[in-house]
Parts: structure tokens; sequence; C-alpha cells
């Protein structure tokens, strides 16, 4: 496995309370090579947490998270990350966002640049470098995001709800050059998501999870024999979308 995360409970402090906050309860999950693998969850079952165990951002409470047989003890290079929010920086142009990076690895300036170009071609932004992040709409500025966490060239792509805040057709463009990117790319991508036919879409497999304290309830894997045409059509699509959604409806139902 790619990652692995091997009884992971996350627990937090709370304020005038002797007992912590359990976030995430023994997460058990592995994650293949060049996968890409959705969650989905209800709102507050820690999905966002377990990302940020992944970046090293935070340790778990107890179990431990490895990445090629090595356990996660911080941030690295290895792992690109997009957010909901685009994070640019105002100051720098498209193509000044995506060399952060790879200012980090001390690539040199010349390689630097044309690796950016390269990379904001990659997602359709070829001729945009010059722009500045308010010169450009939400979908590009989420483009020019996954650009610079590709740009350095991560083995790991964490993303954590990062169409959430665009329209619909803005979202489903994206969700069709994110694939063809993994599929040009081969990275191993853990997706996040509150959308379950965002989830069917993308992912070759669905890790549901419970309502909280989070665990892993089901995997399901998603396969399909063709991507040609309107996959949301097929038929199959349909049963992983309603085997999603009564998994859901019972984790929402036991809390309420």
């Amino acid at each position: 496995m790619k990652i692995e995360f091997r009884q992971v409970t996350k627990e937090f402090a709370v304020r005038d309370s002797d007992r912590p906050f359990r976030a995430l309860d023994g997460i058990d999950l592995g994650v293949r090579e060049g996968e890409f693998l959705t969650l989905v969850g209800p709102s507050g079952c820690g999905k966002s947490t377990l990302l940020d165990l992944l970046t090293g951002l935070t340790a778990p409470t107890s179990g431990e998270i490895r990445i090629d047989g090595v356990p996660v003890e911080g941030p690295g290079l290895d792992r690109g990350i997009v957010f909901q929010q685009y994070a640019l920086f105002p100051w720098r142009t498209a193509l000044g966002n995506v060399e952060f990076g790879l200012e980090a690895k001390a690539v040199p300036r010349k390689e630097r640049s044309a690796l950016a170009r390269r990379h904001l071609d990659l997602v359709g932004l070829g001729g945009f470098g010059d722009r500045y992040p308010h010169e450009l709409s939400g979908g590009m500025r989420q483009r020019v995001a996954i650009a610079r966490s590709l740009a350095f060239d991560p083995d790991v792509l964490l993303m954590d709800e990062p169409f959430a805040a665009l329209d619909a057709q803005t979202r489903e463009s994206l969700q069709e050059e994110l694939l063809r990117i993994w599929e040009k790319t081969g990275k191993t991508i853990v997706f996040i998501t509150h959308g379950i036919d965002e989830a069917v879409y993308l992912g070759q497999r669905v890790a549901v999870m419970s309502s909280r304290p989070g665990r892993v309830r089901q995997v399901i894997d998603v396969s399909f024999d063709s991507r040609e045409g309107d996959l949301r059509a097929d038929p199959r699509f349909g049963e992983y979308r309603h085997a999603i959604w009564t998994l859901l409806r019972e984790e929402v139902a036991s809390v309420a």
C-alpha cells in the first residue's frame, strides 16, 4: 500500500472538561499506489482531520500513518495539498504561485519557470501565467492551486473539498480535468468531498465514514465498463450512489 492508516485515533482537549473530544476512532485504511480514493461522510465526521493527519500538520493521539512504509512525522514535499479556498498569494502571478513550491525545493530559476509553465499548460491555463489571482475566475484560481501542488512532483495529492465553492458547471468541468490529469500523471490522490455524485464520479474506491467519532464504515469499489459518454447516466452510477446514500442516511439517523 502507498498509504496506510493503522488504528489511528485523534482526540482534542476540550476547554472546561476533563474528557477529550474524539474526532477519529480506530481508522484502518489503505490507499494503493496511483489510486484515486474519495472520502465521504456526514458533516463533522473528521474527514478534514484525517487529511490533516496525513499532511503531517498534526499527529495522531494513537496509531500510525505510513507512506511507502515510512511513518508520517510531519509535513513533507512528498505530499501536495489543494484546499477548498484557493490559498493563492495575491501578490504573485499565476506563474509565480506555481513556482512557489519549486522555490522550496531550490529548483534553479530557469528550470523553475519552465516547469511552472508546463504545469499551467497541464491544467489548461497556458497563456495566463502573468495574471494575478484577482484577474482569474474561481475555477481558474483552483486550476492554479492544482498546478502549484503538482509542479514540485509530489507522490501524493491531497484534496480537501477543492471544488465545493464553485458553480455546478465549473465543478463538473474541473472534475473531468482532474481525471485527465490523474490519468496522465499517475499520482496517488486522496479527495475529500461532501458530494456523493462527485465521490462516485472521481473515485476508484469510495471510503464512507461514520458519524463522529469518525470511523471507516465501508469502502466501496467503483468500476465502470467505460468512462466514455455521460457517466452519470450509467445505471451503475445510480447503484453506487444509492449504496453510499443509504450508508450516510443510516449514519445521520443514528445520531438524530
